[in-house]
């Protein structure tokens, strides 16, 4: 076995590196015990000390004081842990470590410095997934909640991101003395895997996300979104995760290669060929409870995405049917995810994509395309999922999605999704090439292809992104009506001017956080069906007292507008109520003025600066996730004559 515990004496002679320092190891270790037993003490006092600040903040704000100052606590006690941890496993003194890695190298064949961060990091993946979707269904049928103990949802999240963060940290704790592939040595004799390293970097920005979503509530008010900075900080860092246990994975296949080929190795990559695709799903959630505050052209921007980077390598690496066996996977866990979230906890309906036209489609390519030409297997590849494989998400929408796919779309779709598609399967090629199987010559690259297939993914997710208000109203008529759970009333809704919502992704009525939390009937998404020039009759009664918020949605091209029905007064933000009256016009306004009424404006500087950082923080990952796979790819056994295309091209 080849534990991290020879690692202790080869990682460098204390003698020499105290002689370099002019200070021994043992008062090295005291200042440095000290100074992780007073993190959680600093920050505390911190706490304490800014606390009045935040006392009087409205429930819109953040959590209460109370539950910053634990939460704060236990992150650094978290932190100070992580890193004793470290200190200690250095040392030597936690033989734990080497016989639980040396126990899961005999189950499993794995080395244990995969193996044992792959079963954690599973896991909390399950975890984190199923807290994630039960939290979105829980915000979207009761809006915002009390702080990160006031929501049960947030349980399971806190617990998977930790334990994500603590599967990267046994792996770099179990690195070993000996150089192999994909390893990088942070310091002599210490080698850890580049994927492990990774896990840690994901883990910790995601659970990171907690504290600084939080801060960011107390800058802008809360928000009813997903797509939130800090919520994208916390999705992204969960979903990242699942492509560094899948580099993990092929460094100890690497490192094991008799071993290739076993049942329980590739069922084990089926998961994480699956584990990816579900991670960069995440995303679409807005558009598969039907609540989306964005252009619905996103969804097959991001579907084609999605396919492009995990379907490509997913074929090119377990070969026939790989593609069609991880969509197969991403189906059975959202489908158990929807069968709880819906079914259990009684939220709004969760739909998933098909993603099975996409699988195909890379099959049929596969048929044509050597797996030794990775990047070109992959621009094929993402023709096809934007063509052959939008097509059948398209018909998808109209069986089952909340909001089915519109003529509309095609030429956006034309324009945006398929390059986006083709870039994203050259992207899914160069993951492929980097995780190729030993004997696989990879194929050269220009050096231009990897900047240009990111420029076109960049700009598919910037071009959506723009979207205006509506100059037009609404004159409605509200009919009585009666029915279980308060008022409801039967709305007309006549437009001027009358074509505004022709041709409309959506023109409908959502009701939504209105229900007691025991009740299993809390979004109502109500369509407006057509019964004259610009008159619409909603075809079942909206609720219009309470708290619930009903409100007509419109998007049409660039317009994202909502004109109010009903709207509580809410004295948390503080906002007055707006009645519903048996007829009334009202101006339709931009979309998220309704949606998002929690948010507040900030000073222009904090804006920039609040952005700026999380900007910051994904360049961090972009770069980390770059400079891995090309470090695993380099340091990757060559494959048949492969030595004399390094010389010639970018590799």
């Amino acid at each position: 076995m080849h534990c991290a515990r020879r690692a202790t004496t080869a990682a460098g002679d204390p003698t020499a590196s105290a002689a370099a320092t002019h200070e021994s190891p043992g008062r090295r270790t005291a200042r440095l015990t000290t100074l992780v037993r007073a993190v959680p003490l600093a920050v505390l006092a911190l706490v304490v000390t800014a606390g009045p600040a935040f006392a009087h903040d409205p429930p819109a704000g953040g959590a209460t004081v109370q539950e910053v100052a634990i939460s704060a606590v236990v992150g650094a006690l978290f932190l100070a842990a992580m890193v004793w941890f470290v200190v200690a496993r250095r040392q030597g003194r936690l033989p734990v470590v080497d016989r639980v890695g040396d126990f899961s190298e005999r189950v499993s064949g794995l080395p244990g410095w995969a193996a044992v961060p792959l079963l954690v990091a599973g896991v909390s993946l399950i975890v984190a997934v199923f807290g994630f979707y039960w939290d979105v269904a829980t915000h979207i049928d009761h809006g915002r909640d009390d702080g990160v103990f006031g929501n049960p949802a947030h349980w399971p999240i806190l617990v998977g991101l930790i334990g994500l963060a603590i599967a990267g940290l046994l792996s770099v704790l179990l690195g070993t003395e000996e150089k192999r592939s994909g390893s990088f040595e942070p310091r002599a004799g210490w080698h850890v895997s580049t994927g492990g390293a990774l896990l840690l970097l994901c883990g910790v920005i995601a659970l990171a996300g907690f504290p600084i979503d939080d801060l960011w509530h107390r800058i802008f008010g809360q928000d009813v979104t997903l797509w939130s900075p800090p919520h994208i900080q916390m999705v992204a860092g969960a979903s990242l995760c699942t492509l560094a246990m899948w580099l993990l994975f092929v460094e100890a296949e690497r490192s094991r290669p008799m071993l290739r080929g076993g049942r329980r190795w590739y069922v084990m990559e089926v998961m994480l060929a699956g584990a990816v695709l579900i991670g960069l799903s995440t995303l679409q959630g807005e558009f598969d409870y039907g609540v989306p505050q964005f252009r619905l052209l996103y969804q097959p921007v991001l579907i084609a995405i999605a396919a492009g980077i995990a379907l490509v390598p997913a074929r090119l690496r377990l070969g026939r049917g790989g593609a069609l066996l991880a969509v197969a996977f991403f189906l059975i866990v959202r489908g158990l995810t929807t069968l709880f979230v819906t079914g259990v906890f009684d939220h709004l309906t969760f739909h998933l994509p098909l993603y099975l036209g996409a699988a195909v489609v890379v099959e049929l390519v596969a048929r044509r395309v050597p797996a030794d030409r990775q990047l070109t297997f992959g621009a094929v590849a993402g023709l096809g999922i934007g063509t052959v494989g939008l097509a059948v998400e398209a018909a998808w929408t109209q069986l089952w999605l909340p909001i089915p796919w519109t003529a509309a779309l095609l030429p956006d779709v034309l324009f945006v999704a398929v390059p986006a598609a083709v870039a994203a399967g050259v992207v899914g090629g160069f993951l492929a090439r980097a995780l190729a199987v030993p004997g696989v010559e990879r194929q050269p690259v220009p050096r231009l292809v990897a900047p240009a297939a990111a420029i076109v993914i960049v700009g598919s997710l910037v071009y959506p992104l723009p979207t205006t208000g509506a100059d037009a109203q609404a004159r409605m008529s509200l009919t009585p009506v009666d029915a279980e759970g308060g008022e409801h009333a039967h709305v007309t809704v006549a437009l001027e001017p009358a074509d505004i919502a022709d041709g409309a992704e959506w023109f409908n009525v959502i009701a939504w956080q209105g229900a007691d939390w025991w009740s299993p009937d809390h979004t109502r998404l109500i369509d407006l069906a057509p019964v004259g020039d610009g008159l619409y009759e909603a075809t079942e009664p909206v609720p219009i007292d309470g708290t619930w918020k009903a409100m007509v949605r419109l998007h049409n091209d660039r317009i994202l507008a909502a004109t109010p029905i009903f709207l509580p007064e809410d004295t948390g933000i503080p906002a007055d109520e707006v009645p519903a009256e048996a007829q009334m016009t009202r101006d339709f306004v931009p979309d998220e003025e309704l949606l998002l009424r929690e948010q507040r404006p900030a000073p222009t500087w904090i804006t920039a600066a609040a952005y700026t950082f999380m900007a910051l923080i994904a360049a961090v990952w972009v770069g980390a996730f770059i400079a891995g796979t090309r470090h695993i790819r380099v340091s990757a056994p060559p494959g048949p004559g492969e030595r004399i295309s390094r010389s010639r091209t970018r590799v």
